[in-house]
């Protein structure tokens, strides 16, 4: 039992964001690809904290269009002049090394290896994030800067990486509830050093499933660490049955920083959880933005494809490829912070209290407003905004409990947070002036 608290009030306790940070933190410096050790050593830290079941899939395995690659490691990788100084070292940052990046050991010009260096002119002292999943290639990447300060010598490049048969990795944890329908929340794994795309995605929803243990939900609620964009397909390749379950889902990137919230719908537009998170943005006190869906992004897009359309969105602080940290070595820990991992995960957890907790009632006295005042819950609206706004709330849940508006109807409706009208339901239903209405409670009108 949840001792009296909604499952919302039970998740937000204690302070999350640290406990968050740090686990991002120690997840940070691992290197990361959509195959190989570092996503495995990811998802060993994960089961450090919540059952997780890891399943590993055969290189070569097909799964709809695509087929899992070959799974890729890499141990070193350096550039090093004439003189023995070492130019970059993968062993002072991961994003040194195109991820991907076939072995290669060999003495080139300077011209030669400016074709196989990735930098960023317009931010030069910074390091950008370059993959190479699907073309066997190589490649360095290093400060724009830093670059044009290199003699016209040779240099040696060092890539000891191997690319061989394999598995593609991923993990997931299910948070039994009442029913078999699921929330599913994702987030990918694939990325290095990056700490806000996506190690605090991956670190919230990680606390998240840890403080879902022992609590009594309506919806079952499925945990996806898995690789962007093969990982999901992968996922649904090897579920697709199992997939209609989904009823509501929110895919978690980039959660860390002090942007947004932004969120992006689902390719339905209005399901559930787009009016969910609308509602909660609403009400967040914060300068948010609600984006249509596009077929863009993250893994959203694999669950909202045709042959699925689930209804599944992006949940983020700032939205990706808007902000200049987006795929470069400014995405640090420095560049996230525990007070932004806490509201964000407030807000999905403020999210799951909406999903698990709207209902319909009936108000058994339908023939206009019954007595409030004699039953004492009837405040003066005066100066106290909050009278006001309590008062408000009761004359709108008892307006609406007419058996065809849920709870979250009618908070759209009121224009009020949601556990206001929730927390003014079960007050006039303790006094017996509602009574709970088994109407679809899905808010598809």
């Amino acid at each position: 039992m949840n001792g009296g608290l909604t499952v919302g009030e039970r998740l937000v306790g204690g302070s999350p964001g640290e406990e968050i940070n740090a686990f991002a933190a120690k997840i940070y410096p691992i290197c990361r690809s959509i195959t190989g050790d570092g996503v495995r050593k990811t998802l060993r830290a994960i089961r450090s904290h919540i059952d997780l079941d890891i399943h590993e899939v055969p290189t070569g395995t097909e799964v709809f269009d695509w087929v899992v690659p070959r799974e890729w490691n890499v141990r070193a990788a350096y550039i090093r002049d004439q003189q023995g100084r070492k130019i970059v070292d993968f062993a002072e940052s991961n994003l040194h090394v195109m991820s991907y990046s076939v072995p290669v050991h060999r003495w080139i010009s300077l011209a030669e290896l400016k074709q196989h260096v990735y930098t960023l002119p317009d931010q030069p002292d910074l390091t950008p994030y370059r993959t190479s999943y699907y073309a066997d290639n190589w490649a360095f990447c290093m400060p724009h800067r830093l670059f044009e300060s290199l003699d016209d010598e040779r240099y040696e490049v060092v890539i000891d990486s191997d690319l061989s048969n394999g598995s593609l990795s991923y993990g997931e944890y299910l948070h039994k509830g009442e029913t078999d329908e699921e929330f599913l929340l994702s987030a990918h794994i694939c990325h290095p050093s990056l700490a806000n795309d996506n190690c605090s995605g991956v670190a919230l929803l990680t606390h998240l499933a840890k403080c879902m243990v022992g609590l009594r939900t309506r919806y079952s609620y499925r945990f996806l660490f898995a690789p962007g964009t093969i990982g999901a397909i992968t996922w649904l390749a090897r579920n697709e049955d199992h997939a209609r379950r989904i009823k509501h889902g929110l895919v978690v990137s980039m959660v860390g920083d002090g942007g947004g919230p932004t969120y992006k719908k689902s390719r339905q537009g209005n399901a559930k959880i787009d009016r969910v998170i609308a509602h909660g943005l609403r009400h967040c006190g914060l300068k948010s933005t609600i984006l249509d869906f596009s077929p863009y992004g993250y893994d959203e897009r694999q669950y909202c494809s045709p042959g699925f359309d689930l209804p599944v969105g992006l949940f983020q602080r700032s939205q990706f490829g808007q902000i200049p940290e987006y795929h470069t070595s400014a995405d640090n820990l420095d560049f996230i912070a525990a007070d932004h991992l806490a509201l964000s995960y407030r807000l999905i957890a403020e999210a799951i209290d909406v999903v698990e907790n709207d209902r319909g009632y009936r108000n058994v006295v339908a023939r206009c407003e019954p007595q409030l005042g004699r039953r004492g819950l009837y405040g003066a609206i005066g100066g106290d905004k909050g009278t006001a706004e309590a008062n408000m709330a009761m004359l709108w849940v008892l307006n609406l409990s007419d058996g065809r508006h849920s709870l979250l109807d009618i908070a759209e409706r009121a224009d009020l947070p949601f556990s206001l009208i929730r927390r003014t339901a079960q007050i006039l239903s303790d006094h017996g002036l509602l009574s709970v209405c088994d109407i679809e409670a899905d808010g598809a009108r």
